[in-house]
């Protein structure tokens, strides 16, 4: 059975040099890759856009569609597949949020970058962490991908 295809797009609302398209996408590529061989059925191809924001932008997107009147670091929005096995779906990444928490966090900038692109990505191909089983599912799955990307368990309690 052949991969998966990934049509990814990335619109730069802020200037984010550190963040090339290419490396965006190939964090992309990764978790939907690593999607397609958990469950090989549910998607053959993956139409996904990246949205690189600001707190402004962020914050009134949060506020629009989750009622939340903050600028959170991701914020995905998945279309589910439509009938020729494509997986559809939208990425918010808050530039400046993404930044604060990295820092806060003592984390390297692009590796808290890639956990928030693999975690927007799942959540566009229909992953979830609603409940606790679906939870430890998905954690599970971004530690395996972030892992191969050499970049340690973003759930891990730092010191």
């Amino acid at each position: 059975m052949p991969e998966p295809v990934l049509s990814f797009t990335v619109q730069y609302a802020v200037e984010a040099p550190e963040l090339s398209r290419q490396q965006l996408r190939a964090w992309a590529l990764k978790a939907v890759q690593a999607a397609w061989a958990d469950d090989p059925e549910a998607f053959q191809r993956a139409e996904l856009n990246l949205r690189l924001v600001d707190t402004e932008e962020g914050r009134a997107l949060n506020a629009s569609y989750r009622d939340k009147d903050y600028a959170t670091n991701v914020l995905t929005f998945e279309y589910g597949v439509d009938p020729e096995g494509t997986a559809h779906g939208d990425i918010i990444l808050c530039l400046d949020v993404l930044k604060k928490e990295a820092t806060e966090q003592g984390k390297p900038f692009k590796n808290h970058a890639a956990h928030l692109v693999v975690h927007g990505t799942l959540h566009a191909l229909g992953y979830d962490h609603i409940d606790n089983e679906e939870a430890e599912h998905m954690e599970n799955l971004e530690i395996a991908i972030l892992a191969r990307l050499h970049i340690e368990n973003p759930y891990l309690e730092r010191g």
